[in-house]
């Protein structure tokens, strides 16, 4: 009896410590930042620095979808949205963006809050986060930020780490001002010595400058590994596919469903950061790599494209891209526009009827019958049609399947040849390599085969047979 009375205890005593363990770790977790999400709604929209025609994010999505998709951006690093605002603007103001105000106006609503943090979903600079910050007293990021912020949670490999300190230290660089503002004035030295705020600056320059060099260099060591791996592919080789899209789109579970990969497929932005492929067989027997790749937004800084262009390279080096897209997102042209637009600018061709490109409509489970209805009626009208699928249902994956085959099949050539019956280990390869079409035994022992041979292995398929002594 008092045996079990003490294991008894024990048990308990080992329980209650555990509970305390628990609430112990989430006493000492440190609190969830205290947010303020404000989104600018142009009244006009601000005069461009050079005379390009393209049009900005704020121009095509609008303000409550930015709003939305900013509340977004920020829940994904777990900030503790308190509140979220939508602010017009006349004019953006060269010192603060905002009038005095509206400055004034959330000067109030931060104190009244206890805001800790405003994210501001726009690209501003470093004066403004400066005098910001300095009105409001609570830290400021801007959208740039903000996804640099999200990038550095979200990379795992070496290589997706590397990309983006070298994007946050870029952005870093041109804000040393803000970071010393109590080191602005000089004082002191004689000749050629600066004053303390003067070299202290430009301390950090060079050291932040030599870190980026630094990057850079290991970087280039992966742009000539991935490239090396490219050239592998090559002698193989199989056709790469590589996935595109806006972040969200659903790009990881399109993946994970053609090829049963564990890829982390999440409802939030920018859930892959670091390219993931994989091979897969298609109907036709054809071997293809199937690459997921980062998502896309609008307004994309320009610094991680630039910072994720080993990574990107798989998408340009790609024989076919698959752009998925969102469709039942009220805003799906608008995102497609920011697609084609890194696209373009990575020097991809996104003309739907000449270039390597297959648009994906995913999301099909969460329309209306008449809105799908709709949409195959608009199928059936494009010159290059998209294919319209479910990537969480599994809806349309082998129409997609059968579009990327015959895709990737349009430059196949048709071999009609005459194997010796004896040779088993060439037919045996050639069933592996080629999809046969037909075969016929002839009376002679011998073999009648009508070949489809993709492209990429044209070259290898003629070499085998002529080595074998087989006219071709």
């Amino acid at each position: 009896m008092t045996s079990r009375s003490k294991d008894g205890e024990g048990e308990k005593s080992e329980g209650g410590r555990n509970r305390e363990r628990r609430r112990v770790s989430k006493e000492t977790r440190a609190p969830r930042t205290r947010t303020l999400v404000v989104v600018p709604a142009w009244k006009r929209q601000p005069k461009p620095k050079t005379a390009q025609p393209a049009k900005s994010s704020a121009q095509i999505h609008t303000p409550e979808n930015r709003l939305a998709e900013a509340v977004g951006l920020a829940r994904a690093i777990e900030l503790d949205i308190i509140d979220s605002t939508i602010v017009p603007v006349s004019e953006p103001r060269p010192s603060t963006l905002l009038g005095s105000g509206k400055v004034e106006e959330i000067k109030d609503l931060v104190a009244e809050l206890e805001i800790g943090l405003v994210v501001i979903d726009y690209n501003i600079t470093p004066v403004q986060q400066r005098n910001l910050e300095k009105a409001w007293n609570a830290k400021v990021l801007d959208r740039t930020g903000l996804i640099l912020e999200i990038f550095g949670a979200r990379a795992r490999t070496r290589e997706g780490v590397l990309q983006v300190e070298l994007a946050h230290l870029t952005y870093q660089k041109g804000r040393l001002v803000r970071a010393w503002t109590h080191l602005e004035r000089q004082r002191g030295g004689g000749g050629f010595l600066g004053g303390p705020g003067e070299a202290q600056i430009e301390l950090d320059r060079r050291m932040l400058q030599d870190r980026i060099d630094a990057i850079k260099r290991d970087l280039a060591d992966v742009v000539k590994t991935r490239d090396l791996h490219r050239k592998g592919r090559r002698k193989v080789p199989y056709p790469i596919v590589a996935i595109v899209g806006y972040t969200n789109a659903g790009k990881s579970t399109l993946f994970n469903k053609i090829t049963g990969a564990g890829v982390v497929a999440m409802d939030q932005v920018f859930a892959t950061l670091d390219p993931t492929m994989r091979e897969v067989k298609l109907p036709s027997a054809r071997r293809i790599i199937l690459s997921d790749t980062v998502g896309f937004i609008s307004d994309l800084p320009t610094m991680l494209v630039a910072a994720f262009r080993a990574t990107l390279e798989e998408v340009v080096e790609a024989d076919l891209i698959l752009h998925v897209r969102d469709i039942a997102h009220e805003e799906t042209e608008a995102q497609a526009q920011d697609v084609e637009k890194v696209l373009a600018d990575l020097g991809i061709d996104t003309l739907p009827v000449d270039s390597h490109l297959l648009e994906v409509w995913n999301k099909i489970d969460l329309l209306p019958a008449e809105r799908r209805a709709e949409l195959q009626h608009e199928v059936h009208r494009n010159a290059r049609p998209p294919v319209l699928v479910s990537a969480q249902t599994g809806e349309g994956m082998a129409p997609l399947l059968h579009t990327i085959d015959e895709r990737l099949g349009a430059f196949d050539e048709i071999l009609d040849v005459i194997l010796p019956g004896s040779n088993g280990a060439l037919l045996h390869w050639l069933h592996e390599t080629c999809d046969v079409l037909a075969r016929e035994a002839r009376k002679d022992g011998s073999i009648e085969l009508r070949l489809r041979v993709p492209s990429e292995k044209k070259a290898r398929v003629i070499g085998h047979l002529r080595k074998a002594g087989i006219s071709v």
